[in-house]
């Protein structure tokens, strides 16, 4: 089994999913009292929340390049950033760690193509629904049409994220809110919804919405698996 390594910590609350769903993954695969090898670098969400809204992205580049080396040190064998927003910088942190990154999009657009689906809604931060590091990678390298909500519910998205769900908040009326805005994407004609915030799949489940979901948390647990097993 080759030896995974994570960069954790934004949120630390999702992080726990990716920790309890890998392992329980290797279980299931495996058998027995079989559990994942693997090292997690958990940064300090503080000042890369700040550098984020801030739009100093070369600084949180450079702390996640530094837990990425960390990671290659221990002898992971492969990266795997556990949020979506910071692949926005992941060219960076492969680079530095010297080892393949699993990257979030592309676990989450293989999962759409297996479902045979071309027009897919995006939910996350502002930052990834509004830059091109993520819609461009799902539009120019797996061909599908991405829809984004408008601009106040592009702030409402943004704001349960960091003013709820990074803390382990989620409320009943920002569950509403959101279904709300997937049910207005499904009208526009989207087939699906990516949850492309590694905290929406606390608040959002496939049961609350009647268009298949992508819970990018999930599948890039499982990404990492296949390869930590291939």
């Amino acid at each position: 089994m080759k030896l995974i390594g994570l960069i954790g910590g934004m949120t630390w609350q999702s992080t726990l999913e990716y920790y309890r769903l890998i392992n329980e993954m290797v279980g299931e695969r495996l058998g027995g009292h079989h559990s994942a090898r693997l090292l997690l670098h958990s940064v300090d969400f503080e000042p890369i929340e700040q550098a984020q809204h801030e739009a100093r992205w070369n600084e949180t580049a450079d702390m996640l390049a530094d837990a990425a080396r960390a990671l290659a040190r221990g002898g992971a064998d492969f990266i795997v950033l556990c949020t979506n927003t910071m692949h926005k910088v992941a060219d960076a942190v492969e680079s530095a760690a010297g080892r393949p990154l699993i990257h979030i999009a592309d676990a989450t657009a293989a999962a759409i193509q297996r479902r045979n689906l071309k027009r897919v809604a995006l939910l996350g931060t502002r930052f990834t629904m509004e830059d091109d590091f993520y819609k461009a990678r799902l539009q120019q390298r797996f061909g599908l049409v991405v829809l984004v909500p408008p601009e106040p519910d592009r702030q409402q998205i943004h704001r349960v994220i960091y003013d709820e769900l990074s803390y382990g908040r989620t409320e009943p009326q920002s569950r509403q809110s959101y279904q709300n805005i997937i049910a207005a994407l499904a009208d526009r004609g989207a087939q699906g919804v990516i949850l492309g915030c590694t905290e929406i799949p606390l608040l959002i489940r496939q049961q609350d919405v009647s268009i298949p979901v992508f819970d990018t948390t999930r599948l890039h647990a499982e990404a990492a698996v296949a390869e930590a097993l291939s």
